[in-house]
């Protein structure tokens, strides 16, 4: 029988040959080999993480492969081992080469990045790499009030893509919201429900260079052929296409041909169509033929949800207490929390470091400007009822006596400003309507225009929520 322990040491000492000693040390000295099935020539090796896996399977599968076959043999095949939640082993899963764990509900193996070549006709119309991050499903995206739209309608196209009601979807936002996740998540649940069905993802830099090889080639035809023939494009950060007439041209035909074919579009941009600058009106008035949809910046329910999901998926054991102060303090975007997280998971699996608070203090005040006060619609109704002396609990009733009704215009008011709230979100903690959080912003900003005491309240509450 063989000792499996002997055959890995025999492994390491070729992985250490090959390899500088410092990254030997963080990525091969943790791993254990754990299991030979001779029958089927498979290894099991545990790893610390699922992180692990992926930075092996991106950066060292090489020099892995090579000592495995050495050692195991030319037919051997791999499954990793690991901990989905610190170290419990209740929570093990298993990842192999060619079939991922089912609790993950995803392929997590890193596959280098091919961009699909228009030049290349294929008659047939046999399908294509759709160019989507196996990661980056609806399962993994975390949801509240900030997304909450934005994602229905992208599951909506993906569940039933011959309803059209939403062609073209143009998704906007700042940076880090999540508009490529969202799109990269249509398309891998569309290709889960229909294999057939001609997806593609794109870049629009990936577009633009695609375009002017084309035309350096003389090959634009073949170019807009292979565009012609997808039924349903994604198309990241479309602002790039600003101040490129030639690139704009030639979308707009291929806009209007996949849409006259009921093919869908999926657009993402940092803007909405409106404020485009560099954009030719015909192409912005056809980015208004469906539906338009903002992603704000995430809110606390989100941001806390992403955070214990980046942690499970890490096997970072992060208590409470830990993860309400990173969700209070790092506000801006999902991806300023990743990184975040990111770091957290160097200082814990390389380092051995417990994950304090003072440690995310450090790791925080060395990548994101921390917040002194999260300003949240509580803290603002608190606030403002404390000003003028009244029950925060009239704030949320009915009344509609004159002194409360402007209070609770006020906090409407102060949530849009201060806590960069959407009025849909501010309706919601009063049981209001989106016009009416508008029409209050409106009278509020009105009042502060024309009564100089009125101004002077605003301006004492604003600065004690922002001390």
């Amino acid at each position: 029988m063989i000792n499996v322990a002997q055959q890995w040491n025999r492994c390491l000492d070729v992985i250490k040959a090959n390899l500088p000693a410092e990254q030997f040390d963080v990525w091969f000295a943790p791993i254990v080999a754990v299991d030979f099935d001779q029958e089927n020539d498979r290894v099991t090796l545990k790893v610390p993480s699922q992180f692990f896996v992926e930075q092996i399977e991106g950066r060292y599968i090489h020099v892995l492969s090579l000592a495995l076959k050495r050692v195991f043999g030319e037919n051997v095949k791999l499954t990793y081992k690991y901990n989905v939640v610190g170290s419990d082993d209740a929570s093990a899963v298993e990842q192999t080469e060619d079939n991922s764990s089912s609790k993950l509900k995803q392929d997590l193996k890193i596959r280098k990045p091919r961009v699909a070549n228009p030049f290349e006709r294929d008659e047939s119309l046999e399908d294509i790499d759709p160019q989507l991050n196996p990661r980056y499903t609806f399962e993994n995206y975390c949801s509240s009030t900030s997304n909450k739209l934005a994602v229905s309608i992208g599951q909506a196209i993906a569940e039933n893509p011959e309803e059209k009601t939403f062609n073209p979807l143009f998704v906007f936002g700042e940076t880090g919201v999540g508009k490529t996740h969202l799109l990269q998540a249509i398309g891998i649940k569309l290709k889960e429900n229909f294999p057939r069905m001609r997806v593609l993802y794109v870049s629009s830099r990936v577009f633009e260079s695609q375009y002017t090889t084309a035309m350096l080639q003389k090959k634009i035809n073949d170019f807009i052929n292979f565009y012609l023939s997808i039924d349903v494009l994604l198309l990241d950060d479309i602002q790039f296409f600003a101040g490129k007439p030639g690139t704009q041209n030639t979308f707009f035909h291929i806009f209007n041909h996949l849409h006259q074919h009921q093919r869908q579009l999926v657009m993402s941009c940092d803007c909405r169509p409106s404020d485009l600058d560099g954009m030719e009106p015909r192409l912005i008035s056809r980015f208004k033929w469906g539906m338009t949809v903002e992603l704000e910046k995430p809110d606390y329910q989100l941001r806390r949800q992403f955070l214990a999901m980046k942690a499970a998926q890490d096997g970072l054991n992060i208590n409470s207490e830990v993860l309400d102060y990173i969700a209070t303090n790092v506000t801006d975007s999902v991806r300023e929390l990743e990184g975040v997280m990111v770091s957290l998971l160097a200082h814990a699996t390389m380092l051995n470091q417990e994950i304090t608070i003072d440690l995310v203090r450090n790791v925080i005040g060395n990548t994101v400007k921390v917040n002194q006060r999260q300003m949240t619609f509580e803290l603002i109704a608190e606030t403002v009822a404390d000003y003028y002396n009244m029950s925060t609990d009239l704030i949320y009733g009915k009344s509609r006596k004159r002194e409360i009704s402007d209070a609770r215009q006020l906090v409407m008011y102060l949530a849009k400003k201060e806590a960069q709230m959407s009025s849909t979100s501010i309706g919601a903690k009063l049981d209001r309507t989106h016009a009416t959080v508008l029409h209050a912003c409106i009278q509020i900003e009105q009042r502060m225009s024309i009564e100089k005491d009125f101004s002077r309240e605003v301006a004492a509450i604003t600065a004690s929520l922002t001390q």
